[in-house]
């Protein structure tokens, strides 16, 4: 299995390198400038799954897209950036749900085959006038190579698009998934990440599809962090074509696990582009916690510790101020005891059962200054460990969203 983390310079087109599968993106004017509406469409109906933020003020298209993935087929995505059309009443399901028809009207399937998803300010309605004009024209613009501008449509503050290919054995031939994300900011998915499209080559059940789906973002997208909020328009959605003429992945096997293996490697290679691409992060951070009575004791430990102000601004500043660690660790709810606690940045041992150890300050100041930084904290409970990826917290996190609408 081998990974291109650069699919331009490899002569792919990432989210269309699968077979079976084109992509356009246009400028419809959604924002005041740039690409903002991206199509990616199959040659033929696809199985398909999706998972969806929990969030419980969940913006349209992810009310009507989980509607249409809940029969496990599709045929395309429609993504607009610059509006999320959340918070925007029945008027939102409305404009969704057109833009759905419109898509089908275009590429010849049914609305329900229709993935639509959406990202930008809340509380806004979708310009309907620039959807329709944007749909048009990317529907007559679709290609094998129209992958790489469909994943620079979706930005919105990233800085860069995100993009992976996945290569993997599958019979006597070479396999493929394909994917592009969007997040920078308003990142702590819990289900999915801002928005990521998955593509594949191979046919696959569609109960695995959607197996396989869950387990790659629960060790992946959902296991990262920005800022601690939950969007409420996270949407990850993968679409198998099987437009590789090999034999069907149609139960669990040797197959089923090199597609899902390719699957979750893909979408780990994109998490971690996210978490890098933080609103003005300058470094990222792997938590990891050891020694949990429990996995979900541990992940609970790890997301309060990545997700600590304190914690953030202390990576930020280069400070390996540990007590932050152990306080954020102390109030997750989970019942620790303090003083079986050890934390070490890097390689070195900062904390032992909850209290300073002899260390050298510039070795640890080092170890938070490294890029990834590790901090690894072990509770002494139990055999169970869990893991998140953060980044720090910087003064332009706080400039780009004092003024995300101005």
């Amino acid at each position: 299995m081998t990974t291109a983390p650069s699919p331009a310079a490899a002569g792919l087109a990432a989210v269309t390198a699968p077979l079976g599968f084109r992509a356009a993106a246009v400028a419809a004017g959604i924002k005041p400038q740039g690409l903002d509406l991206a199509l990616v469409v199959a040659d033929q109906g696809c199985t398909a799954a999706a998972v969806f933020t929990t969030n419980r003020a969940q913006a349209a298209p992810v009310v009507v897209s989980r509607e249409h993935v809940a029969s496990g087929r599709a045929r395309a995505v429609v993504v607009n950036a610059g509006c999320a059309n959340a918070a925007t009443g029945d008027r939102g399901l409305q404009d969704a749900r057109e833009t759905a028809a419109l898509v089908a009207q275009a590429v010849g399937c049914r609305p329900d085959e229709v993935v639509v998803a959406s990202t930008g300010v809340i509380g806004v309605p979708l310009p309907m006038d620039a959807v329709r004009a944007g749909v048009s024209a990317a529907a007559g613009r679709l290609t094998r190579e129209g992958g790489a501008e469909a994943a620079r449509a979706i930005m919105t503050t990233d800085t860069r698009p995100k993009e992976v290919v996945v290569e993997f054995p599958l019979g006597t031939r070479t396999a493929r998934v394909g994917g592009m994300a969007k997040g920078a900011g308003m990142i702590a998915p819990r289900m999915a990440t801002m928005l990521a499209v998955f593509t594949t080559d191979a046919a696959v059940d569609a109960g695995l599809l959607q197996s396989a789906l869950r387990e790659a973002v629960g060790s992946s997208l959902n296991r990262i962090t920005v800022d601690g909020d939950t969007s409420t328009n996270d949407m990850a959605v993968v679409l198998a074509s099987g437009g590789l003429p090999e034999r069907a992945i149609l139960a669990p096997g040797p197959d089923f696990d090199a597609f899902r293996s390719a699957l979750t490697e893909a979408a780990r290679t994109l998490a971690e582009m996210i978490v890098r691409d933080g609103e003005g992060a300058t470094r990222i951070a792997e938590v990891r916690v050891e020694g949990a009575a429990t996995e979900d004791e541990a992940d609970r430990v790890a997301r309060a510790i990545a997700e600590s102000p304190l914690v953030k601004t202390a990576l930020h500043g280069g400070d390996p101020n540990w007590g932050r660690i152990l306080a954020a660790a102390g109030r997750s709810e989970v019942a620790i005891d303090a003083s079986r606690v050890d934390i070490h940045l890097g390689d070195v041992w900062v904390c032992e059962g909850g209290a300073a150890r002899a260390y050298d300050e510039s070795l640890a100041h080092a170890a938070v200054t490294s890029d990834p930084v590790r901090i690894l904290v072990r509770l002494n409970a139990g055999t169970a460990s869990g893991w998140m990826w953060t980044c720090d917290l910087t003064r332009d996190y706080i400039d780009i969203n004092a003024h995300y609408r101005s």
